[in-house]
């Protein structure tokens, strides 16, 4: 079958448009996906371009691993040598540094820091610049110091922006912060496009060797671009010029991370003979939910005008409810997903989403599912690689590839216990600023150290010893090897392995990590470990969405950018919510809420929920908010405003509920009293007997083998004590 037969008139246009500067402006459910991925098929299998000459770039793993299938299934290889280039920009400016940074004067084998690595150099900076976190939040510096990478100013170039106290510390820390990532041999994210282009500035030679590589490029999300990826783009393609974008004006939602919506809307500035190609039919959603959607972000002035449309026949109009207050919104998502799968021997409950525009917003709607007894999960809430233990592991493996990196090192260097105190790294940490060391090589020192008296000498030779030891463990096992060797040699299972339920889940969190590990088990020693360290550090969210987890999803609406499901509910559309309160006076940033909006409707593969609370709790204070300005956007004839009376959980009756409800006065912040030995009964789970109890998590054994033993929040879980 030819590779244009599958696509409709528009898409094919653009697959066939191969040489000079291309622009596809895709709208939300267009198959935009598919015309970039049958484009890349068709430059290899009809016009023969090496696979090799083709960069493909996109935002996140997850997408990039979605493009990598598609090519796959229609070349008919998934050899790598046969495969193009695929990846984001970090992925991609990665591999290009690790074998050319040296040109900057950084080691190849360089660390790459995370938000909290960053955050503890930057304490360690502001402490030696005898600035006060207290006044200055390091947050509030690295903030500055990130959005002038995304826009490619380096600490000189910064000095004239330095214009008031602030920006003048800013300045300091700046400085003296990039100077630590280098003796670190460390970079941080923003670093990893700014160093590429410095790169490809400072080396000719190197810019034309990666020109003649990628000789085809293309860059999807196009719109969520900062000035830092456009310039590093415009550097690669301005050779060749076969540069195709894609991507969609109206779903630029990234402003606070740097993106720059007019690189898209300026493309045609940038390329005066660039072909545009509207994708306008969708795929995904009735037309209602189209219409609706369009009335909304046509307000917007900063956009491509185009306006969706599909073939597909139908469709519910959107249901607009507004609810008495939070919780009542809560019960009714609650109970609007239970009514509906209440008729499915299997349901589906990944079949819907709740969006909303902050991550706070997410309790009530946990503690409504966690009263109905109905599975959820959350993208964005506490994320595997952020919890401690695994940070705590993470950083272990960094020193073994990376002694230098002295954020790793100080973070566990006493951890478990080594009886290497604050004092002890202080005296290291002077000698190491007197000598120009690293803190790795001053610990190697240490006895030339003259303050420090010789238990501490030994307890810093034993933990190098341990180090050298998994180094040496590193050049014979593969990176799930060397964890199990972290896990024993270092004394962190005992460390953290207490005997008690929260003590047992930090431990299964590294067997987890092991398993991620094990992936990478077919590569070589120690190059193992060193694409597993890479790799888990340009993990993003919504890579960590598992499609097949049979569960409610509950995201904000930047998370969900990307997503489909069939039943969409957005909650919390009023004034100073969506859109939120920032941006009510200023006309881009009101612009980008309505993007935001739009993104959150076009979600929605069949049936669209807007949820407004009447009155909402916000700080501490009982607030009336006026409705969102976008409902009263909508056309009232695909409007469906039944003002329905939606009764909360502890108003139905049992006869409906199939069990007696807890009343929520017996909903307390510390929860029903419960302990070991008694017998309970859940309002789905049927009764069962508590077997632990720890803190405010009780952990019950359930008579009926299908729901077995389950894990039980005491203050929100409908739990009620019997016999």
């Amino acid at each position: 079958m030819s590779i244009l037969q599958q696509l409709n008139d528009k898409q094919r246009e653009a697959v066939l448009c191969i040489n000079g500067p291309l622009l596809v402006v895709a709208g939300a459910g267009s198959g935009k996906t598919k015309a970039l991925t049958h484009r890349i098929a068709y430059l290899m299998s009809e016009k023969k371009v090496c696979p090799w000459n083709i960069l493909a770039v996109t935002f996140t793993n997850k997408a990039a691993n979605e493009m990598k299938e598609r090519i796959i299934s229609l070349v008919g290889s998934s050899e790598e040598r046969d495969l193009p280039n695929i990846g984001t920009f970090h992925a991609t400016c990665v591999r290009i540094l690790r074998k050319n940074i040296h040109l900057l004067n950084y080691e190849n084998s360089f660390t790459i820091y995370d938000t909290a690595d960053q955050q503890i150099l930057m304490k360690h900076v502001m402490k030696d610049l005898n600035l006060s976190d207290k006044q200055i939040n390091p947050k509030a510096i690295l903030t500055h110091i990130s959005n002038a990478k995304n826009q490619l100013i380096g600490p000189m170039e910064y000095r004239s922006y330095a214009t008031n106290y602030f920006t003048e510390k800013v300045h300091e820390a700046y400085t003296r912060y990039q100077k630590e990532l280098q003796k670190n041999s460390a970079l941080d994210f923003d670093d990893i496009i700014m160093k590429t282009v410095e790169l490809f500035k400072s080396q000719p030679k190197v810019l034309d060797q990666y020109q003649e590589k990628f000789k085809y490029i293309s860059i999807d999300e196009y719109q969520d671009t900062n000035h830092a990826q456009y310039v590093l783009t415009n550097l690669l393609a301005e050779k060749y010029r076969n540069l195709c974008v894609i991507g969609d004006s109206d779903q630029s939602i990234y402003s606070f991370r740097g993106a720059n919506i007019q690189n898209i809307l300026d493309f045609e500035k940038d390329y005066p003979d660039a072909k545009i190609v509207l994708l306008e039919q969708n795929y995904r959603s009735p037309q209602t939910i189209l219409d609706g959607a369009h009335a909304i972000i046509q307000k917007n002035g900063k956009r491509k005008d185009k306006k969706l449309w599909t073939s597909r026949s139908g469709g519910d109009k959107i249901m607009v409810r507004a609810l008495e207050n939070e919780r009542m919104e809560a019960e009714f998502v609650a109970k609007t997903v239970r009514e509906q799968m209440e008729s499915h021997e299997t349901p589906s409950y990944k079949d819907f989403v709740i969006l909303y525009r902050t991550n706070a917003q997410s309790r009530l709607f946990e503690e409504a599912f966690l009263r109905y007894g109905m599975p959820y999960k959350i993208v964005g809430g506490i994320k595997f690689y952020q919890r401690k233990e695994v940070k705590d592991m993470v950083a272990y493996l960094r020193v073994i590839q990376n002694p230098s990196d002295s954020v790793s090192l100080f973070r566990i260097i006493n951890t478990p216990t080594r009886k290497i105190g604050a004092r002890t790294l202080e005296i290291i940490q002077d000698y190491a600023l007197q000598k120009n060391l690293s803190f790795f090589e001053a610990m190697q020192q240490v006895e030339s150290i003259p303050e420090m008296n010789l238990s501490k000498t030994e307890a810093i030779s034993q933990f190098i010893d341990l180090v050298k030891e998994l180094q040496k463990i590193n050049t014979q096992f593969s990176a799930s090897g060397v964890i199990k060797h972290v896990l024993d040699l270092s004394g962190y299972k005992k460390f953290i392995d207490d005997g008690t339920i929260e003590g047992e889940s930090r431990l299964e969190n590294i067997y987890e990590l092991i398993s991620v590990a094990a992936k990478y088990d077919n590569l070589e020693a120690g190059i193992s470990l060193s694409i597993f360290l890479e790799e888990i550090s340009l993990i993003a969210d919504v890579d960590t969405l598992d499609s097949q987890d049979n569960a409610v999803t509950l995201m904000t609406i930047h998370s969900a950018k990307g997503l489909e499901f069939p039943t969409v509910f957005i909650a919390g559309l009023e004034e100073g919510i969506l859109p939120h309160s920032r941006s009510l006076l200023e006309r881009d940033e009101l612009e980008e809420e309505r993007r935001l909006m739009y993104v959150g409707m076009t979600r929605a593969k069949d049936r669209l929920y807007l949820l407004r609370a009447k009155n909402r709790m916000l700080y501490g204070e009982t607030q009336s908010n006026t409705p969102s300005q976008f409902l009263s956007e909508i056309p009232q004839a695909i409007v469906d405003s039944e003002q329905e009376a939606v009764r909360t959980h502890r108003e139905l009756s049992t006869q409906e509920l199939g069990y007696t409800p807890i009343p929520y006065e017996e909903y307390d912040e510390d929860g029903i009293q419960l302990n070991e030995g008694d017998k309970v009964a859940h309002a789905t789970f049927g009764e069962g007997t508590v077997m632990n109890v720890t803190g405010a998590v009780a952990v019950v054994a359930f008579n009926n083998p299908k729901y077995g033993v389950k894990k039980m929040a005491l203050s929100i879980a409908p739990l009620k004590k019997i016999g």
